[in-house]
């Protein structure tokens, strides 16, 4: 016979289950910064040791064909925003605030948001309008943030490096130097992640975390500093090639290390068959050479072939993602924004983005409609990196000057095939191809530097549909 109370437990127990059964899943977004698909483990990498990252593949699902744009600003706008950067991309360092986020997003459907790590959005560089608004990120649909470079710069009042003794913005609050003298800006945003995961474990929420690793400077870790100094002047990239590399190295491995810590939050918060974590980078690796299957790969971050533009994606949700699950399916960063509304059972409004097309399905390891093709307009605003238009699948990439090349058996694009009229199936893929390039905008006709006037900057907001879920 049942006593009353095992079964006032047995009532807390199933009542606690109808909830869950019923709470929209939580979504966690890490996003690492300047580094490709070849520098963890699960996708063939020699030089880095990546656990975490790996098991995330092991026990979820990984896909091989994930893009981003070749340097930072491009992709952070374009997956907040689920638009391609022909829409809204004018500055780097720039996300118009008048552009509706994934935080917005989830903020309005009632999910607690969280955004930690690097921010370098409020138009700094060109001192855009409200450049120095402190609020920039809370206005993006972020309840709680973390975040370097918001209001300050690497120099200047106040400015400083990510790496040790950061200057960070926290919930509005500045932390100076001073305020973080030795720690060491990853665990301090990791942490404030954790803590945000441990608040909200019994409501829905949405994690977005753009990570400072492993973008330059090339620093020593915790795992790796031993007894030197730990403040501003540690932010420096060592001369030598074999110590630059040994950090490089020491900064990824410390990466996977995070992730494997904030998988671990979830798990402790009894979790992790209600979260969806994906891990992607925002765009190649800097001037670093990895060792990858067995051949030497070296970074191409700003350029626009597979090393500046090719970034690893793993996804994980407990129970639902296929157990070491492999999509050879394209995924755009604009695919981003919509898999996590689809995820959230989010219908889109007027003011949502038309350029993205869930991977949800492939996610859970389902049959779907996936892309054909993914496209890029590649104006970037920053450096001498020239400007231009491409669409490619997973072999073939044709440029909008007619440049074609079979990408996995030519990652240098050495051999252009324009010329070679006697290879149908390439042939064939340009044909295809050349049918996203012309329902385009017109392809960047000015190479992107900083100091582009502002009557150059064109954009095409209300440019037609040109991913029909029907194509």
């Amino acid at each position: 016979m049942i006593n009353k109370v095992n079964f006032f437990k047995f009532l807390v127990c199933f009542f606690m289950f109808q909830i869950y059964a019923q709470r929209k899943p939580n979504v966690i977004l890490i996003m690492a910064d300047d580094v490709s698909w070849n520098c963890f483990g699960t996708y063939g990498a020699q030089d880095y040791n990546t656990p975490n990252i790996d098991a995330l593949a092991l026990k979820g699902i990984k896909f091989n064909h994930c893009y981003s744009t070749p340097i930072c600003t491009p992709s952070r706008v374009k997956i907040m925003t689920g638009q391609y950067n022909f829409r809204n991309y004018t500055h780097f360092g720039y996300l118009n605030p008048k552009d509706k986020t994934f935080g917005n997003l989830m903020q309005e459907a009632g999910y607690k948001t969280a955004i930690a790590g690097k921010w370098q959005l409020n138009g700094l560089y060109h001192k855009a309008e409200g450049h120095l608004d402190k609020d920039r990120p809370q206005k993006a649909g972020f309840d709680q943030s973390c975040l370097w470079q918001v209001t300050t710069r690497k120099t200047g009042v106040n400015g400083g490096e990510r790496f040790w003794s950061p200057p960070l913005l926290q919930n509005g609050k500045f932390l100076t130097i001073e305020d973080n003298k030795d720690k060491y800006g990853p665990d301090i945003m990791s942490d404030f992640v954790c803590d945000f995961i441990e608040k909200n474990k019994n409501e829905p929420f949405f994690v977005y975390y753009p990570t400072v690793l492993v973008h330059s400077p090339f620093v020593p870790t915790p795992d790796t500093i031993g007894n030197q100094p730990k403040d501003q002047a540690a932010n420096k990239t060592p001369k030598d090639k074999i110590l630059k590399k040994a950090n490089y190295v020491a900064m990824v491995n410390y990466l996977d290390k995070l992730v494997g810590k904030i998988v671990k939050k979830v798990e402790a918060i009894g979790q992790l068959d209600n979260t969806i974590i994906m891990f992607t980078s925002d765009n190649g690796t800097a001037s670093i050479t990895s060792k990858w299957k067995g051949q030497n790969v070296s970074g191409a971050k700003g350029r626009t072939v597979d090393m500046g533009t090719h970034v690893p994606l793993v996804a994980y949700w407990k129970g639902h993602t296929p157990n070491g699950g492999v999509s050879d399916d394209l995924v755009d960063f604009t695919d981003f924004y919509t898999t996590i509304a689809d995820a959230a059972n989010i219908k889109p409004k007027a003011n949502d983005p038309i350029d993205g097309r869930s991977f949800l399905a492939q996610l859970k390891g389902e049959t779907s409609m996936p892309r054909d093709w993914v496209f890029w307009q590649y104006q970037p605003y920053w450096g001498k990196f020239k400007g231009t238009q491409f669409v490619r699948n997973q072999s073939y990439k044709l440029y909008e000057d007619g440049s074609l090349y079979d990408v996995p058996n030519d990652l240098h694009e050495k051999n252009n095939l324009i010329l070679d009229t006697g290879n149908l199936v390439a042939q064939k893929a340009k044909k295809n191809l050349q049918k996203v390039l012309d329902k385009a905008p017109p392809a960047p006709i000015i190479n992107g530097g900083r100091k582009i006037q502002d009557q150059d900057r064109v954009t095409y907001p209300d440019w037609t549909n040109i991913v029909n879920p029907d194509d």
